[in-house]
């Protein structure tokens, strides 16, 4: 750790799927203390902090996204003793605590959307999103759902259509309702009570809609796929302004905290402006993410639109994720079905060096691919919905191998786990590499270990460099220190200037700068403390 006050500021997160992490009850499945057991593992790395996903009771349709009591563990996890544990042993360790919090919807089996559902006149009736019919029967408008189909399910109790903008199980809240904003910073109250360090927000943009209902337009670039859902521009059911407003209070409540932080999920196609809003000024968000480098395209003309977009972003502070649980592991969505070391090297210098916070899912640290998985073994509601043409989000999710023993990796004792190691995770596991200290593992350590020394890296701004087109080059800088970070994003080699060279090199990799005409080879990269006079 350095010892820098805002820990989040510049700091590395470690974001746990529990599910998947470790099941020390043999249920097959992860639970609380099994992140218990691995969090020595987590601290050697030298992160600043752990995110855990959701592990609230659930009916487990959406894996914990779908919440029937935020303020207690589902079984299937453990305990709030558990949880306590697991918090102090963290703390014990220098590692602050950050966990999922899912207020744009509830499950269908929340106390509250019981209530909800039996009338239009009980005193929850307007707790969630709830809309008439039009005069032919069908939904009040043209909203999809993200998971495929219309974003209204009709309830013939209270002969309405209410709002789910992910599964008919999992209903919207209503915040326009100020009951519901008090009853969702009461929960916020005793998870901070409880002595987390903070939050990360599911899709915060989506906690308000139009009140009007209106119709979402056309994507006006004509984008067409396997998902309805990413046909519109979701002008009306997302991003309103009331959630600014919202964001004020949850902020206000998180700085009556010492150290807390907030941090956002920006769920959009277009969502770097809306981070940019969400982090702006001392009223809203600490930190979001968004989805920009959570796709396929990395390349340099990418990046760069990317980062040239935060350096006239004003104040706010960006967190960046590669990978996380919705998404593809980084390894093959940038790498290709067969990503070589270099290029996983690469990947990770190039996210370590970025102004910001920096997000690692569990298993990058291994260079863990996508997994491939038969329909058969599928958990997950998207993949089912859409197979094969987008098989869903179980590919990122198999379970975390923790040495190559059968049959599961020493993730779990049970005869059978929730989803199956992946086959060639076996020989990536974490106890193979942490006797390798040329593996993926210990070379991640070693970058974490460069960042948390250098303040420049951590703190300092970025200033993109003029680069060839394989290659992407910027400055970090803080007070009179300058840090060089070079990226050769090609499969060609690159031939660079000598003066590129005059400082100390903190970590390279296909560098030779010793030649009379230095040069980066395809996939290497280089960081450099550069002299103070240059």
């Amino acid at each position: 750790m350095t010892g820098i006050d805002i820990w989040w500021q510049g700091g590395v997160i470690y974001q746990i799927y529990p599910r998947s992490f470790r099941d020390s009850s043999g249920n097959g499945v992860g639970d609380l203390n099994g992140i218990t057991e691995r969090l020595d593992y987590i601290a050697d790395l030298g992160v600043d902090a752990i995110w855990i996903s959701p592990f609230f009771k659930s009916p487990m349709k959406d894996f914990g996204y779908d919440i029937s009591d935020y303020c207690d563990v589902d079984t299937i996890f453990g305990t709030l003793s558990d949880f306590d544990d697991l918090l102090e042993r963290a703390h014990a360790l220098g590692q602050k605590v950050m966990i999922d919090q899912v207020w744009s919807h509830t499950s269908d089996q929340h106390a509250w959307f019981e209530e909800s559902r039996q009338s239009q006149t009980n005193p929850k009736s307007d707790w969630y999103t709830w809309a008439d019919a039009k005069p032919d029967g069908s939904p009040p408008n043209n909203w999809l759902s993200v998971f495929g189909g219309p974003a209204w399910t009709w309830d013939t109790r209270r002969e309405q259509y209410y709002l789910h903008n992910f599964l008919k199980s999992q209903p919207d809240l209503n915040f326009h309702n100020p009951n519901v904003r008090a009853a969702v910073l009461g929960i916020a109250k005793f998870w901070l009570d409880r002595g987390v360090d903070g939050f990360r927000l599911d899709v915060c943009n989506f906690y308000f809609q139009d009140p009007q209902l209106s119709n979402n337009p056309v994507r006006d670039d004509g984008r067409r796929g396997a998902n309805p859902h990413d046909w519109q521009s979701h002008k009306y059911c997302r991003n309103q302004p009331e959630n600014l407003s919202f964001l004020a209070e949850l902020r206000a409540l998180s700085d009556a905290y010492e150290d807390r932080c907030l941090m956002g999920e920006i769920g959009d196609i277009d969502g770097l402006p809306i981070m940019i809003e969400y982090t702006a000024g001392s009223a809203r968000l600490h930190t979001a993410y968004s989805f920009d480098f959570l796709g396929r395209n990395h390349s340099t003309g990418h990046l760069e639109s990317i980062l040239t977009a935060w350096q006239s972003a004003g104040d706010g502070w960006p967190t960046w994720a590669v990978g996380n649980h919705d998404f593809p592991r980084v390894a093959t969505r940038w790498g290709g079905d067969h990503p070589s070391p270099e290029q996983l090297r690469l990947f990770a210098a190039f996210q370590l060096s970025l102004k910001g916070t920096i997000c690692l899912y569990q298993g990058e640290e291994l260079g863990l691919e996508q997994a491939v998985l038969e329909f058969h073994q599928l958990q997950d509601p998207e993949g089912i919905a859409f197979w094969p043409a987008k098989p869903g989000r179980d590919g990122c999710r198999t379970p975390m191998p923790w040495d190559g023993s059968l049959p599961h990796a020493g993730f779990s004792d049970a005869t059978d786990t929730w989803l199956p190691v992946y086959a060639p995770h076996f020989e990536k596991a974490a106890a193979q590499q942490s006797r390798d200290p040329n593996a993926l593992l210990a070379f991640y350590k070693r970058l974490i270990a460069v960042r948390s020394s250098q303040p420049a890296l951590r703190l300092g701004e970025l200033a993109l460099v003029p680069a060839e087109k394989s290659v992407l080059r910027f400055d970090r800088s803080l007070a009179s220190d300058t840090i060089r970070c070079i990226f050769n994003f090609g499969a060609t080699p690159v031939e660079l200037a000598g003066k590129e060279f005059t400082g100390d090199i903190l970590l390279a990799s296909g560098l030779d700068a010793n030649s009379a005409s230095p040069e980066i080879a395809p996939w290497g990269f280089a960081i450099i403390h550069r002299d103070s006079e240059e």
